[in-house]
């Protein structure tokens, strides 16, 4: 696929209306896969999601903070033209900058207002995904890469 400014509308739209993706981890070689609800802050360069401390996700990222997060857009974006994209985002997890935890917190519970009980746990937790790159597959031999800079420049 040719890096376009549909397939970056595209891309930016799987990210805004799909609230769920899987998040992969890894820990002493065993991966692990989970379900998210996750939020876009900053562009293309975050996705941020809670979780509870004393979960295998947590406990991997704090030996592993290398992760994927795979959006399923095939519902998405299914114009005669085009069809949907699986994008997977490349990245580094991490604790959310103090100074913009009560910004991010907010953007999370406006998007996933279902999360407000979970998200006031004390074991709760808010982490950030600084992504690296993306990977947009439309199809076996359809695959392209974007990295964060790409897409913020694309217009």
């Amino acid at each position: 696929m040719k890096k376009s400014i549909a397939s970056k509308q595209c891309v930016e739209q799987i990210l805004e209306t799909t609230g769920f993706a899987v998040l992969a981890t890894e820990s002493g070689g065993t991966p692990h896969t989970s379900l998210i609800a996750f939020t876009v802050i900053g562009g293309w360069r975050q996705l941020i999601f809670a979780t509870y401390r004393d979960t295998r996700k947590y406990s991997n990222l704090m030996q592993n903070d290398r992760v994927s997060i795979l959006v399923d857009g095939r519902h998405i974006c299914t114009a005669d033209d085009q069809q949907g994209f699986v994008v997977t985002a490349i990245g580094k997890a991490q604790d959310i900058v103090a100074t913009e935890l009560t910004a991010a917190h907010q953007a999370h519970l406006t998007r996933h207002p279902d999360l407000a009980a979970f998200m006031q746990s004390p074991d709760c937790v808010l982490l950030g995904v600084v992504v690296e790159a993306y990977q947009v597959v439309r199809g076996i031999d359809d695959v392209v890469w974007w990295s964060a800079n790409d897409l913020a420049s694309a217009r």
